[in-house]
């Protein structure tokens, strides 16, 4: 067995169709950030904990640190810079802006990417729902009121008061920040 065998795979990323010769050990992240040259998607913990990494597989929310692009092969891929049409900002990438959920920015694309897929997925319904649903993207500078009032804006949630919600403040992350 070759240790350096490459597969051929073929994933449309962004609407676009794109032939790699990959090891079956390279990860989604790695193929997108140092084969694609699309290096919003951020490499954060490098182990699924943080989010940062988020990407949409077929629309549906993946941390592309865990996958094998290998296992991608014939699938849609979706990232932070798939997400605009042309000039045209996502309602999402326009509402963090309004709501200034963002502060240095390294987990935004993870962020914006997670709420796309949550606002597919369907099952938001209330503010708790949108805080539980994005407990899985960490933002270490704390714009967890601000991505929560962006996301809730695009999907029609209303919050009781501006910058609250159900009396706490943020998503939850678990045990540790419960």
């Amino acid at each position: 067995m070759n240790l350096y065998q490459q597969y051929p795979i073929r994933l449309r990323i962004n609407d676009q169709d794109r032939d790699f010769d990959v090891e079956s050990w390279v990860t989604l992240l790695d193929l997108l950030r140092e084969r694609a040259g699309l290096t919003g998607t951020k490499k954060g913990c490098d182990h699924g904990q943080c989010g940062a990494c988020t990407v949409l597989v077929d629309g549906k929310r993946v941390n592309s640190c865990l996958t094998l692009a290998v296992m991608q092969n014939g699938h849609e891929v979706t990232t932070i810079e798939g997400m605009a049409k042309g000039d045209e900002l996502h309602p999402l990438q326009q509402a963090f802006i309004e709501q200034d959920a963002f502060q240095c920015g390294y987990c935004t694309p993870g962020q914006i990417c997670s709420a796309a897929g949550l606002i597919a997925e369907g099952q938001a319904k209330t503010v708790d729902d949108v805080r539980e649903l994005m407990s899985g993207n960490l933002c270490r500078c704390g714009a967890y009121p601000q991505i929560r009032q962006a996301v809730c804006k695009v999907i029609g949630i209303k919050e009781d008061k501006p910058g609250a919600a159900s009396g706490a403040d943020g998503f939850t992350t678990g045990p540790v920040l419960a």
